[in-house]
């Protein structure tokens, strides 16, 4: 798991530097255009798939970190039974959709590769890639968790991962 530790660290600079580099194109443009009357041409744009590609891959980081919100307070309530029936069910249909969302967006990203951005000409299938890098990657950590629970790999602490409040 240290490749693994040093790979998320790696990919949190990029979205850290990536979130600075945003800012400030987008603080220049505002302060260019009422200030002197022009801008940075590229800057919306450039914003733009940036932003996308701080929020995908940021939810992979997050989902692998079992960061997003879930209905614990409910399941907290159930037995180990129901919670190992929810948490099976929960990650089953999630990792449905995440595959039919991987399939769809591979599709985009190849038909996008000679779709250029209007101001960047960047392809919009690098664009989109975000979005299948974020389903392929949350496929893999479900696939992942849908294993260690099959194989009887996955204690009770770990059923309800959301639990407990921000503070705890």
């Amino acid at each position: 798991m240290g490749a693994m530790n040093g790979l998320v660290k790696c990919v949190e600079m990029i979205l850290i530097v990536m979130f600075g580099i945003m800012a400030v194109l987008v603080f220049g443009n505002v302060v260019l255009r009422y200030g002197f009357n022009s801008g940075i041409v590229f800057s919306e744009e450039a914003s733009r798939f940036m932003f996308m590609w701080l929020t995908l891959i940021g939810a992979l980081i997050v989902m692998k970190d079992h960061g997003h919100l879930g209905m614990s307070s409910v399941v907290d309530r159930l037995g180990e039974r129901g919670q190992r029936v929810c948490r099976f069910t929960a990650d089953l249909l999630t990792l449905v959709c995440c595959l039919l969302l991987a399939h769809g967006t591979w599709k985009q990203v190849i038909i996008g590769m000679d779709d250029h951005a209007p101001v960047t000409g960047i392809p919009m299938g690098i664009i989109q890639t975000s979005l299948l890098i974020s389903s392929v990657g949350m496929a893999l950590v479900l696939a992942y968790g849908l294993w260690r629970q099959l194989t009887g790999r996955m204690s009770k602490d770990e059923l309800v991962p959301y639990s407990g409040s921000v503070g705890e």
